[in-house]
């Protein structure tokens, strides 16, 4: 298996004989204002895609965390192929089917593609009121042979889903969106670097990787934070995390 960051959540994995593009997010840099009511007012995205020699436009597959448009913009919906499948999760396929996608599956629980197996599992995008705003949101785990059990969790906290995602599948490699996005008010909606340490804790042989920082104007948690709070925790150089364009291999 090797894994890409290409930026924010955008991931490219070499997967059980495929080439999958996770929640792509192929904007040019500054192009989308700042998330409203949010700490600052940089545009979005911060920095621009990496050079990077993978052709991430020419995947064999698409996964769909959520349509959040720091997870799917108007440039992926024009950029890529219409004709490649697509996995998202329920009540997501009509953003994809109008954009003219024509192999769009909906994963209730599990899905199968070729050799690889998939199973979306859930999350909060956050706590409270705001939780209820951001709405619905997924990961996915990947299975196939010979291959590493994959878990990329998604906009998630850290909370009951993703520990028993872990608890079920005990993944070998886990990707979470940390970088601790966040509005004026409440709670962070993803996670932060208490939980990057609580996931690490709790799965303390696996792989754990560190994305969604230094791209989105409301993630407030950088790679530098991220890593001295590691540190502090005894934790330092035991989670991943990539630079954009990135990769490692498993």
């Amino acid at each position: 298996m090797k894994i890409q960051l290409i930026r924010n959540a955008t991931l490219w994995l070499e997967y059980g004989g495929l080439n999958i593009l996770v929640d792509p997010m192929l904007m040019d840099a500054e192009s989308m204002p700042a998330f409203s009511n949010t700490p600052n007012e940089l545009r979005n995205p911060r920095v621009s895609l990496p050079e990077t020699e993978t052709d991430y436009l020419h995947p064999d597959l698409l996964i769909v965390t959520h349509t959040h448009p720091d997870h799917w913009d108007e440039a992926a919906a024009k950029q890529l192929r219409k004709d490649i499948p697509l996995l998202c999760q329920p009540g997501d396929e009509h953003v994809f089917i109008n954009a003219g996608f024509t192999i769009v599956t909906a994963v209730e629980d599990k899905h199968e593609h070729h050799s690889v197996r998939f199973a979306r599992t859930s999350g909060h995008h956050g706590t409270g009121e705001i939780g209820k705003r951001m709405g619905n949101v997924s990961g996915f785990v990947l299975e196939a042979d010979g291959e590493p059990v994959t878990y990329i969790a998604g906009d998630t906290i850290w909370c009951e889903e993703p520990a028993e995602a872990i608890r079920r599948y005990t993944p070998d490699v886990i990707v979470v969106n940390a970088g601790g996005a966040r509005f004026n008010e409440g709670d962070p909606i993803t996670m932060d670097e208490h939980d990057v340490v609580a996931v690490k804790q709790h799965a303390p042989s696996a792989h754990v990787i560190a994305v969604h920082m230094d791209a989105i104007n409301h993630c407030v948690v950088s790679r530098a934070d991220l890593a001295s709070h590691l540190a502090s925790e005894q934790l330092d150089g035991q989670v991943l995390i990539p630079r954009d364009g990135e990769s490692f291999e498993f």
